[in-house]
């Protein structure tokens, strides 16, 4: 077991098989020494997290799909690396997308479920930049998006 995933399972997290996309793109491009991870929807093992921030779910339901986002992101890259996520060297940068009303402003405490999640799997490694960004509606009406860069060895 890599040292990432022992870490994922004294958070009582277990790596799913990582999504296969809903259309017509590859879930992840390796460039070099970074991996570029499409973006994944809130779903879990129960299926697809659906709803609008400000209308349908609190933000620590919100928070709860981000995580959910945030293990399909380290399932991705465990792919992308052959099975050897412990190649990862950092992560860079995430791209949240909170499906919201327009009076919504708390789309950062939303994807703070990602990544206080990332940084308590992943240590320092797992500081990133990030964008939090509101979007009237998400594919199949999930209730989140994000997608990710991470720097390997």
């Amino acid at each position: 077991m890599s040292k990432i995933e022992a870490r994922l399972a004294e958070l009582g997290v277990t790596l799913p098989e990582a999504p296969a996309p809903a259309a017509n793109y590859v879930p992840w491009v390796v460039s070099g020494n970074m991996v570029y991870i499409s973006g994944q929807i809130s779903q879990n093992a129960g299926g697809l997290i659906k709803g609008k921030l400000g209308a349908d779910l609190t933000v620590e339901q919100g928070a709860e799909a981000a995580k959910a986002c945030a293990v399909s992101i380290l399932a991705q890259l465990k792919a992308a690396t052959g099975g050897q996520i412990d190649r990862m060297a950092r992560l860079v940068k995430l791209v949240g997308f909170v499906n919201s009303t327009a009076d919504f402003t708390d789309q950062p405490k939303v994807i703070n479920g990602a990544s206080d999640f990332l940084v308590a799997a992943l240590g320092d490694a797992g500081r990133h930049a990030r964008s939090a960004v509101s979007a009237a509606s998400l594919p199949l009406g999930v209730a989140v998006e994000i997608e990710a860069i991470f720097q390997i060895d």
